[in-house]
C-alpha cells in the first residue's frame, strides 16, 4: 500500500507532536523543582520514552507506506501543535499541569486525524489507538500528582 498525501500529512502531524512531546518532556525533566521532585522526574522519563517509541513507530510506519517522515528541528518547531514549554526552573505542580496539557494536546492531534487515517489504513489507526491509550494513561498518572481526594471526575485538577 502507498499512503495518499492526506495520510502522509496526517501521520506527519502526529510525528511532529510526538517529537515535540519528547523534547518538552526532557526540558521539564531537567528543570523541575519542588515537592515530589523525584517521582515526577522519573515519570517524565516515562513520557519521553513513550513519545520516542511512538515517534519511531510512526516514522517507520510512514516509510512502510512509502511516505517520507520529516523530523528536522525546523519542521518540528514550525508545525507542532504543542505550546512552547517555558524556559527556566519549573515548580513540580506547574510542570504537572504543563505536561498533562502537552499529553492531552498530542492525543487530540491523534484524535483529530484518526477518522481519515482509519478510512485509508485501519492498520495505522490501530497504532494510534495504542498510542492514545498509553498517553492518556500517562496524563492520568501525572495529573494524579496534584489531584485531591475530593476532586470530581469531571475536573480532576480542582482543589
Amino acid at each position: 500500500m502507498k499512503a495518499s498525501q492526506t495520510l502522509a500529512d496526517n501521520l506527519q502531524l502526529v510525528l511532529t507532536d510526538l517529537i515535540e512531546l519528547q523534547l518538552q518532556g526532557k526540558q521539564a525533566h531537567w528543570n523541575i523543582v519542588g515537592p515530589n521532585f523525584r517521582d515526577l522526574h522519573l515519570q517524565l522519563d516515562e513520557v519521553v520514552a513513550a513519545a520516542r517509541e511512538f515517534a519511531d513507530e510512526t516514522a517507520e510506519r510512514m516509510r512502510a507506506l512509502h511516505a517520507l517522515p520529516d523530523g528536522r528541528s525546523t519542521t518540528i518547531a514550525g508545525s507542532t501543535r504543542l505550546e512552547q514549554f517555558p524556559a527556566g526552573l519549573t515548580k513540580t505542580t506547574d510542570a504537572v499541569k504543563l505536561i498533562t496539557d502537552r499529553l492531552e494536546r498530542t492525543v487530540q492531534t491523534m484524535r483529530d486525524v484518526h477518522d481519515e487515517v482509519d478510512e485509508e489504513d485501519p492498520t495505522t489507526a490501530d497504532l494510534l489507538h495504542a498510542f492514545i491509550a498509553r498517553l492518556e494513561q500517562l496524563a492520568w498518572m501525572i495529573s494524579a500528582e496534584i489531584m485531591t481526594a475530593s476532586a470530581s471526575v469531571a475536573d480532576p485538577q480542582e482543589a
